[in-house]
């Protein structure tokens, strides 16, 4: 039966809502039925996919619309086309079947699909008997989606989608195109507004910007060499084991002559082997996934599946990580599910509603960075992001997520004034939704991927960041120390003749230390923004600023917690970073820098080779106040410990003076052999020291401080005092 002429002119000018119902081969009582639109055809004739000749269709109407009666069941179908001297091959979309089942649409209804990036987005599949890209993408409020891109002219009238109504998913198999081609979803809204056109929220590759549209890619890598590296950490407990991270910047670290950014493989040849040589056990990249806006850092992302193009393909960052994993090396994250940026290509009103976002501005825009926030009660929203966070663990094999903005998400009332926020059910500003997604991220992430840990940059006093989700908390390995990172750089600004005041800036952070599992951080946060560098935090003159910076990177290795140090700080940059510019590395020419340079190096190997200073980073019991009231000398001293190892003091001296004979509580009578010092020369300090080693008796022992230095002494219990 001829269609009518409304259903016609719809299909033709690509606003029809069910063209599959009219395309494609079609099964009758009087045998099959043909319906293809081959747009600039004067003939055409219908052949299986394995070649065999069906019949001629016949031109019904001269925009493209052919018809004929083929005796055959339904199978996909190729029209070899001609018009005058021009033929050519067209594999027809709408005479396959769906890609997606059942399956697929009740864990998706359930959001408990954990392999939504296997389903969603762009793929690059064998179906039905032909190659091609499987597209699908959630839109549940659209009432036409397209997909459009450079194997199409960007024509939306070529490509519409099938609807699965029951989950809202779009979907189409185009057969006979590849990896590398750009596209983007033309999304018509309910009320018939056309949206802007949207780049893929599963895309695994994205243009170059200021370019937006999605690539088909396949992300990862074949073949990966990092067995080993991921067994390890499967099964070792993190808290126990030495982690110092190195925070990375990819697009400043280091700079190629005449261009813009490095490729991965060229960092990999870099970075690996300086973190390597550095004693860093992770590096952390601050987020690699596609964003807009170069002065963001990545933390407003549009492409949360898609590696940013600014360093080639998503290919090449697995290399990179495949590369670390065999030098030993783990890779960390930054992730980024708080919020989102609401350029016209992203995830805002995507389907002409609020979709990924509350629509109430008090609960879905975001007042610090003008950005739209994720609706965590929503259950497609939350199954977006959890299988993203699973995607880079089992795809890129990256060893864990320092989830970004953790606080702004669990509070309701953040960055608000009153009236400006919607309480939750019971009157609270705890935002349970977003509770709710982390522990169910936290879950799945620990879950599927033994090994993999998660951070949280959580800068309240949540309680239970840190407690698995079965025990009420978050469920996240470990949490950003903020107090320890503002305590103690406050202090060290201060003049030493002022530090006497403000002792409890130390010591303060021991009361709650070990009520998380920490990290300490000296992040990218705290050299930007007009905050200076870590040098510049310093007080004194340029002398002092070194042995004060040299003096408090000891305090903070020897402090318990893990370790974290963005880029530069290693060698104590002088300007603030800025990701415009490569790091100074021509600061090393220097002694001073080369000297900070080289005691991180050393605090770094010593931290991963005195087990007192890690396996016990997070529990009260391997630490223990030597010196905790000594005001006017501005001293404190602690002793690290752990079962089997022999035990660590610390003492640190934060002012001027050399304390030639200073009496030092120790835990154990004999031999504490020195093992570091920040005021060796070596360092660039004044070389004042203890001749490698000190003897305690009845308690203690008379040991040197040096000015403005940090000292480890390791017990040995025997005479022996080599380095």
């Amino acid at each position: 039966m001829q269609p009518p002429a409304a259903a016609i002119a719809a299909l033709l000018d690509g606003t029809h809502a069910d063209p599959f119902a009219m395309l494609g081969l079609h099964p009758g009582p009087a045998g099959g039925f043909a319906r293809a639109l081959l747009r600039g055809a004067a003939e055409a004739e219908a052949f299986s996919l394995d070649g065999t000749a069906l019949g001629t269709m016949t031109c019904v109407d001269p925009r493209g619309l052919f018809e004929a009666r083929i005796d055959a069941a339904r199978q996909p179908l190729r029209y070899h086309c001609r018009n005058g001297e021009h033929t050519w091959w067209l594999t027809d979309a709408y005479s396959f079947g769906p890609v997606l089942g059942p399956t697929d649409d009740f864990l998706i209804g359930e959001g408990t699909h954990f392999r939504l990036f296997d389903k969603l987005g762009a793929h690059v599949i064998d179906h039905e008997g032909a190659r091609g890209v499987h597209f699908a993408v959630w839109a549940p409020n659209a009432a036409r989606v397209a997909v459009v891109g450079d194997f199409n002219d960007w024509d939306a009238r070529i490509h519409p989608f099938r609807r699965r109504t029951d989950t809202g998913i779009w979907e189409l198999f185009v057969p006979d195109i590849g990896e590398g081609r750009a596209y983007k979803f033309h999304i018509t809204a309910a009320d018939g507004t056309v949206q802007p056109l949207k780049a893929d929220p599963f895309a695994f590759a994205s243009e170059l910007r200021p370019a937006t549209a999605s690539i088909v890619a396949a992300p990862g890598k074949p073949e990966w060499g990092d067995a080993a590296h991921r067994a390890h950490w499967a099964r070792t407990d993190p808290r126990r084991v030495p982690i110092s991270i190195y925070e990375v910047h990819p697009g400043s670290w280091r700079r190629p002559p005449g261009r813009e950014f490095p490729t991965w493989d060229e960092l990999a040849d870099q970075l690996i082997a300086y973190v390597v040589d550095m004693g860093f056990t992770h590096i952390e990249f601050m987020p690699v996934s596609e964003h807009p806006y170069d002065p963001s850092w990545g933390y407003q992302t549009t492409g949360l599946y898609a590696p940013t193009a600014r360093f080639g393909g998503p290919d090449g960052f697995a290399r990179f990580v495949d590369g670390a994993h065999r030098a030993g090396i783990g890779v960390l994250i930054d992730w980024v599910p708080a919020h989102f940026p609401t350029d016209a290509h992203g995830l805002a009103r995507f389907d002409g509603t609020s979709l990924y976002e509350h629509a109430d501005p008090r609960q879905g825009f975001h007042p610090d960075w003008n950005t739209a926030i994720y609706n965590f009660g929503r259950r497609e929203v939350e199954s977006f992001l959890v299988n993203n966070a699973l995607f880079w663990s089992e795809v890129y094999h990256v060893d864990g997520l320092r989830v970004d903005a953790v606080a702004s998400m669990l509070y309701r009332d953040y960055s608000r004034a009153a009236g400006e926020w919607i309480p939750n059910d019971a009157g609270g500003r705890e935002n349970w939704e977003a509770v709710r997604f982390l522990q169910a991220m936290n879950r799945a992430v620990y879950g599927q991927h033994p090994g993999t840990i998660t951070l949280a940059e959580e800068s309240t006093s949540w309680p239970g960041v840190c407690q698995p989700v079965h025990a009420g908390g978050l469920g996240f390995g470990f949490k950003w120390n903020m107090g320890f990172m503002h305590d103690t750089l406050q202090y060290m600004a201060r003049d030493p003749v002022h530090r006497r005041y403000h002792h409890d800036e130390i010591t303060f952070g021991l009361v709650y230390a070990f009520a998380e599992n920490f990290v300490l951080p000296l992040s990218h946060d705290e050299v930007v923004h007009g905050k200076g560098s870590l040098i510049a935090k310093m007080s004194g003159d340029d002398w002092q600023k070194f042995a004060n910076l040299r003096a408090y990177y000891g305090l903070m290795w020897g402090y318990p917690g893990k370790k974290l140090l963005f880029m530069g700080q290693e060698f104590a940059q002088r300007r603030e970073w800025s990701e415009a510019r490569e790091l100074d590395w021509h600061l090393l020419a220097h002694d001073p820098h080369r000297g900070v340079q080289g005691w991180v190096r050393d605090l770094n190997r010593a931290y991963a080779r005195l087990p007192a200073l890690h396996a016990r980073d997070c529990e009260a019991e391997g630490f223990r106040w030597l010196v905790v009231d000594d005001v006017a000398a501005s001293v404190f001293a602690w002793v690290r410990m752990a079962p089997e190892a022999n035990p660590v003091a610390v003492v640190s001296n934060f002012t001027p003076t050399l304390h030639a004979h200073y009496r030092l509580p120790l835990p154990h009578d004999g031999v504490w052999r020195e093992v570091l010092n920040s005021d060796a020369a070596l360092y660039g300090g004044s070389g004042q020291g203890n001749l490698g080693a000190v003897t305690a008796h009845d308690g203690a022992a008379l040991v040197v401080l040096p000015p403005l230095a940090t000292v480890l002494f390791e017990f040995t219990g025997s005479g022996d005092t080599q380095a």
